[in-house]
């Protein structure tokens, strides 16, 4: 999958295939559900925040003056609502000074098509580094369409960050986007006819904030 899709990237990490076995079990918690989504996404922002480009400055210590650094750009957090904003807490765990926008996009169970119902980021994203936010990437069809809207509203730099992948998710996203990098915690086999992802975790809103 990496080599047919360069621009999607897994993150294979023990902690995180420890913790996504956590989320895949149909017993788990929603408490423990979401701790386990906020240490798999603390992981991701660590991945993705490796590419993020530095200014320097002179910082003086207590003993002389040395070089130190800042991020270049601002950083946006963009959580699809409602089930990425389970993703959150983990990425401003690593990059506290974010600002975090909102995207509100329903699944259609019919056709499978995203609508967007809500949406709200800051005005200077079109000079800032977005992450999007979003656990399942599924038929793709939300997050191409949430990256669409993103790029409309002025954005440049994006990159998408999720717990699951499928493949037809990442051909679907690499296709309408192919310039955008896919960061996802985990690779699944394939989607069901109803669109959902298997092994999976089955609804990650739905299991992170109890209303199963």
């Amino acid at each position: 999958m990496q080599n047919k899709y360069p621009n999607f990237l897994l993150v294979d990490h023990p902690l995180v295939k420890k913790d996504i076995t956590i989320l895949r079990d149909e017993t788990t918690k929603p408490d423990t559900f979401r701790e386990a989504v906020k240490r798999i996404s603390t992981v991701l922002a660590v991945n993705i925040s490796s590419d993020f480009l530095l200014s320097t400055f002179k910082v003086k210590t207590p003993l002389e003056q040395t070089k130190g650094f800042s991020l270049k750009q601002e950083i946006v957090l963009v959580p699809v609502l409602r089930a990425g904003l389970g993703m959150v807490s983990g990425f401003l765990a690593i990059i506290p000074d974010a600002k975090v926008g909102h995207i509100g996009l329903e699944r259609n169970e019919k056709t499978l098509k995203p609508a967007e119902y809500y949406n709200k980021t800051p005005r200077n994203i079109d000079s800032s580094e977005v992450i999007l936010l979003d656990p399942m990437l599924a038929t793709g069809g939300s997050a191409s369409s949430a990256i669409s809207f993103l790029k409309k509203r002025g954005a440049k730099k994006i990159v998408f960050a999720c717990l699951v992948a499928a493949p037809e998710g990442i051909k679907k996203l690499s296709a309408d986007h192919p310039e955008i990098k896919i960061f996802s915690a985990a690779l699944d086999r394939k989607l069901n006819n109803r669109g959902y992802i298997l092994p999976g975790l089955g609804d990650a809103g739905d299991r992170t904030f109890g209303t199963l």
